[in-house]
């Protein structure tokens, strides 16, 4: 115990050690690795693919950058791509949506008027922080947001100093082949990190985090759509607090009406279901329990029938 305790106060005092994150002070570097193209990133999907998006679950493949392979995971959404959009950008409440985030704020948000040339639409400038286990990791990230490429890709932002060495990513969002209500959802990321970040803290960055991400949006994505009764998002802008504002489609709700509709009364019926699967449920614990006490109370009451008898039989005796 004594043993476990020095490890987590060491792994405390490495991180406040070295802990280079700094608002103020630029980066080591101007970056290391790749960053991403904006864009359709052409992954083929083949049948197999295809089963495993239908079934609900995320799909991963490997593409290839400049400094290797990098992991990229596809997920089919329940949602149309503005609602998407309006998760992915909502980087003021990541804390409550993405899993180990524990702040994350906007501190600008600059727009730009898109050419032909550069589509570029907005740069976003995120502080973001993740926690682990008596460690935290802070970093400031620079997303370019590029809504006709329907693409946001994102590096760190150089001129402050992150507790990661380098970090690169994209999402590619567009509406679903065979539903335009709802997204297919593309997403990769590349991180390096420092010698002093611990394995699990790596990993995690690495590996489980690719997944994590589309499962976060796909999750809070359906969620919003619910809640706005099916109803599409016009547009979604950030203004220069980095609040997200959306403009809903009075139209939006008609062609996905007979889909939504027919989609709702299932899960009502699903619920009512499952409402009165519990009840019988309950009523059948209820009644074995009652049975229990039962017996116990008609063991007890035999007990004490029988107790009596010998003792009758005992005073019978004595006398």
């Amino acid at each position: 115990m004594k043993r476990f305790a020095l490890i987590i106060a060491t792994l405390a005092i490495l991180q406040v050690a070295v802990n280079a994150s700094s608002f103020t002070e630029p980066h080591d570097h101007q970056g290391i690795v790749s960053p991403f193209t904006p864009g359709d990133p052409k992954i083929p999907l083949d049948g197999k693919a295809l089963k495993v998006l239908a079934s609900g679950k995320p799909y991963q493949t490997q593409i290839q950058s400049a400094t290797g392979g990098r992991g990229l995971v596809v997920q089919d959404v329940d949602a149309p791509t503005d609602i998407v959009w309006d998760r992915i950008l909502d980087y003021n409440n990541y804390s409550k949506m993405v899993p180990k985030t524990i702040e994350s704020k906007n501190y600008k948000v600059e727009d730009v008027k898109p050419t032909k040339k550069d589509p570029l639409s907005q740069i976003i400038y995120t502080r973001m922080k993740v926690g682990f286990p008596v460690l935290k990791l802070e970093f400031f990230i620079k997303h370019l947001y590029y809504p006709s490429l329907n693409s946001l890709t994102w590096t760190l932002d150089y001129t402050k100093k992150s507790d990661f060495n380098d970090s690169c990513g994209f999402w590619f969002v567009v509406p679903h082949p065979e539903d335009p209500y709802r997204t297919r959802l593309f997403y990769s990321v590349e991180v390096s990190m420092f010698d002093w970040v611990p394995k699990f803290a790596v990993d995690f960055m690495s590996t489980k985090a690719l997944t994590d991400a589309t499962a976060w949006v796909k999750k809070y994505s359906e969620l919003k759509f619910k809640e706005q009764g099916g109803k599409k998002i016009e547009s979604v802008t950030i203004d220069s607090s980095g609040t997200v504002s959306e403009k809903k489609s009075v139209w939006g709700k008609l062609k996905f009406w007979d889909n939504s509709e027919a989609s709702l009364e299932k899960q009502r019926e699903e619920e009512k279901a499952k409402k009165i699967e519990e009840e019988k449920r309950k009523l059948a614990e209820e009644e074995a329990r009652k049975k229990v006490l039962m017996s116990w109370t008609t063991l007890g009451l035999g007990s004490a029938v029988f107790c009596l008898g010998v003792y009758n039989v005992h005073l019978g005796i004595s006398r």
